[in-house]
């Protein structure tokens, strides 16, 4: 498995709205310029993610290409349709990197708040006053991802189409 070094993400606790985007903002940066090969984002909604932002989505666009994925969770995508049109329109375009899934609906509340990569993953524990904890403990890493493995392999089903067919 290929390393990923994210020694400048920052580590520990965080507490409020900005810090947690701040961390958003700064894990997807630095995804693009060491070329992360794998995202995973899950939210119930994103609403309060930055994801809507010009330097997030230069950012990501910087990091698409190649045989990079992400991968999205959320309850549901409503709030990204009208909060995020930036984000909206680049997954239109890169919708090969993307896989999209919906929780069961009567599950989404408990979906973690979380960013995770291979090397670093930031968990928002109360998404409500947006505080967490950013680590790069393996430990942590691995229990983060079975987390998302569940909702991913069993509790979810496709969702967020990059564009609907109309009959």
């Amino acid at each position: 498995m290929e390393q990923i070094p994210a020694d400048s993400l920052a580590t520990g606790r965080f507490d409020g709205r900005e810090a947690f985007r701040q961390l958003v903002r700064d894990a997807l940066h630095q995804a693009a310029a060491e070329g992360w090969p794998e995202l995973l984002l899950c939210d119930a909604d994103f609403a309060d993610w930055p994801l809507g932002e010009r330097a997030v989505v230069e950012s990501l666009q910087a990091w698409a290409g190649g045989r990079r994925r992400l991968v999205l969770l959320a309850g549901h995508y409503d709030a990204v349709l009208r909060l995020h049109p930036r984000f909206v329109q680049w997954r239109v375009r890169w919708e090969h990197l993307v896989t999209a899934r919906k929780a069961r609906a009567a599950q989404a509340q408990d979906l973690p708040s979380l960013c995770w990569t291979r090397a670093w993953a930031m968990h928002r524990i109360d998404p409500v006053r947006s505080q967490g904890v950013a680590t790069r403990e393996p430990e942590r890493l691995v229990l983060l991802r079975e987390q998302l493995d569940e909702w991913l392999l069993n509790r979810s089903t496709p969702g967020f189409a990059s564009s609907v067919l109309g009959l």
